[in-house]
């Protein structure tokens, strides 16, 4: 029985996955069991921050590994406790929550708004807007939370208490913003949604709506954060600093962690009790996450980010095939003007090169440390397959 056989015999097949064995994986090269090599221009959607196994951050996974594996949180630890402090120093908030994922640090951030609003206000103000074609997860809370119908479909009730509503119209927004609303969720970049970034002005009027009523600005970074766009948060960007932040994928370089960052002013909203989660924090996340903040919050490799992001959009811009290019830093959609995003995937894949789609787009999320030689190989090959 080959590999596949005794998957798709014993796994939920949740997932539209092709004919390919991962085997292991090098720098930003993947090899397949029959030892076919792959330049990622995907990063396990981002994940792979650092590409496969950088030596530093593989090294203080294993070092780890072998002094304390988990722990519960009813006790510290010393790794934790550095994990947090870099992210809080590097960030400037106040505390931060760690859980699993990004599903689970969109929950935190849900229950803190809805807490800091009951015990404010008390009942009835529990509303969080978002916005039409965002995403947020796939728990029933983020999937509430979820502006879009097809991730929607089989599993009605939802939650109550989730508003959508249009990106980049303040107006639309404003009619929402009533008397119970306790938040404003809002991805900077959609990247489930088809890699679009949005307008300044109106990132800058939901903080400005927020600071008005007392509605907390929640910003979903779970892919956009970790130097992604070429700063460590994408909201630096746009010139706001949301009351909540929340980070996963690439901020442990591949291991399962999410972290929910809160400002000063709602940092204490959750007490003993009220909220937890058994593998968060764990110490090999930790370990992973320490060296992947350290690396990418320097301001060399964040401007080598976004000199690599210059290079491929100018690139890709000029190919045959593309009708636009989209997105922020390394955190690229490609819209194209005949060829089927999913069909190019499946060639590129052919040919040697993973990439991903966003609904009618090809996405490409590469490890942030790619270099431009695997840049232009990768993207040789794209050229190539959209050319035929």
């Amino acid at each position: 029985m080959t590999t596949i056989e005794k998957f798709n015999d014993n796994v939920m097949h949740t997932y539209g996955r092709y004919d390919l064995v991962m085997g292991s994986g090098s720098g930003r090269e993947a090899t397949d069991e029959n030892n076919k090599k792959y330049i990622d221009f995907g990063s396990g959607i981002g994940t792979n921050s650092l590409g496969y196994c950088d030596e530093e951050w593989a090294d203080a996974v294993c070092k780890q590994v072998r002094s304390i594996q988990h722990t519960s949180n009813y006790y510290y630890t010393a790794v934790q406790a550095e994990f947090a402090e870099k992210l809080c120093k590097v960030t400037g908030y106040d505390k931060v929550f760690f859980g699993n994922s990004g599903a689970e640090a969109n929950e935190c951030a849900i229950k803190i708004a809805r807490k800091y609003s009951f015990d404010k206000y008390g009942k009835g103000r529990h509303t969080i807007i978002t916005l039409v074609n965002s995403f947020h997860g796939r728990t029933m809370a983020t999937l509430s939370a979820t502006g879009q119908d097809v991730f929607h479909n089989y599993f009605f009730p939802f939650l109550e208490g989730f508003v959508h509503t249009p990106a980049n119209d303040i107006e639309a927004l404003k009619k929402c913003a009533d008397d119970t609303v306790c938040a404003i969720m809002i991805e900077m970049v959609q990247g489930e949604g088809g890699v679009v970034k949005l307008d300044e002005d109106f990132v800058k009027a939901v903080r400005a709506i927020c600071d008005e009523k007392d509605i907390l600005m929640i910003a979903d970074e779970v892919q956009t954060g970790a130097g992604r766009t070429g700063k460590f948060l994408a909201s630096e960007h746009f010139g706001v600093k949301p009351d909540i932040t929340t980070m996963a994928k690439g901020i442990a370089g591949g291991i399962p962690v999410g972290a929910c960052l809160a400002s000063e002013k709602c940092s204490s909203v959750l007490t003993p009790g009220t909220h937890g989660s058994t593998f968060g924090g764990n110490p090999l996340a930790c370990a992973g996450g320490n060296v992947v903040v350290s690396r990418v919050s320097s301001p060399e490799f964040l401007a080598e980010v976004q000199k690599k992001s210059e290079y491929i959009f100018d690139k890709v811009s000029k190919m045959k095939g593309v009708a636009s290019v989209t997105g922020l830093g390394l955190m690229i959609g490609i819209e194209l003007t005949e060829k089927k995003a999913a069909d190019v995937v499946k060639a590129a894949l052919d040919k040697g090169l993973l990439l991903l789609t966003a609904k009618t787009k090809v996405r490409l999320l590469p490890p942030l440390n790619i270099t431009f030689e695997e840049i232009d190989a990768g993207l040789k090959i794209l050229e190539e397959i959209l050319a035929e």
